[in-house]
């Protein structure tokens, strides 16, 4: 699999941060290719005191990337942004309201938002893990705009059945869950009722 992970403005670099090392050990992917956006920058900086654009994937990762490549999200020129790039699929991972609002109503005017319209148009797999609160109907009208053209809504709420030990293990289960949906189950993922079925 060839898949596109951005990061946005919003609060929440924690889970994005740990999708991208999930993939980067995920065998069954070959490629990844990682955009942040400009406000995405000062959010990790903030949150994960990642600072600057220069090793930025480095720094997310822990270690130098072996199969994830980073954009600008002003390079509109990049593979990503071609319908004819063999594309496995697109996660925006925080998605701030903004990234949202261009995707919806396909701006096309970032890197971010024109490979999020790439997606849509053919017919690829495209989850917006949205992260604000309360909605407005602004956002509630987008998010419809948005899934009605293909996108699947994926709001970032973490679970707590799994008893969580910090904010990192929580970020995990999300990244597990999100996976999951586009067909890379996690063999560390916690699923509920599975520790009664292995008891009966």
């Amino acid at each position: 699999m060839n898949l596109s992970v951005a990061l946005t403005g919003a609060s929440g670099s924690v889970f994005g941060r740990e999708l991208l090392r999930a993939l980067e050990a995920e065998e069954r992917v070959a490629r990844v290719h990682f955009v942040a956006s400009e406000n995405s920058l000062r959010v990790m900086a903030e949150e994960l005191g990642v600072s600057g654009r220069t090793q930025c994937l480095e720094k997310l990762l822990g270690a130098p990337p072996v199969k994830t490549v980073q954009h600008a999200d002003a390079d509109i020129g990049a593979a990503i942004a071609s319908g004819s790039y063999p594309s496995s699929g697109m996660i925006v991972l925080p998605c701030s309201m903004g990234t949202l609002a261009a995707i919806a109503n396909g701006l096309a005017n970032s890197l971010i938002s024109r490979a999020a319209d790439v997606t849509l148009k053919e017919r690829r797999p495209l989850l917006l893990c949205v992260r604000e609160t309360p909605f407005n109907r602004i956002h509630l009208r987008n998010m419809t705009l948005a899934a009605e053209a293909g996108a699947v809504i994926f709001p970032v709420i973490p679970a707590f059945y799994n008893r969580p030990v910090d904010s990192s293990e929580m970020a995990r289960q999300f990244v597990c869950r999100v996976l999951a949906h586009i067909g890379l189950a996690q063999p560390g993922a916690f699923v509920w009722g599975r520790e009664l079925e292995t008891r009966d």
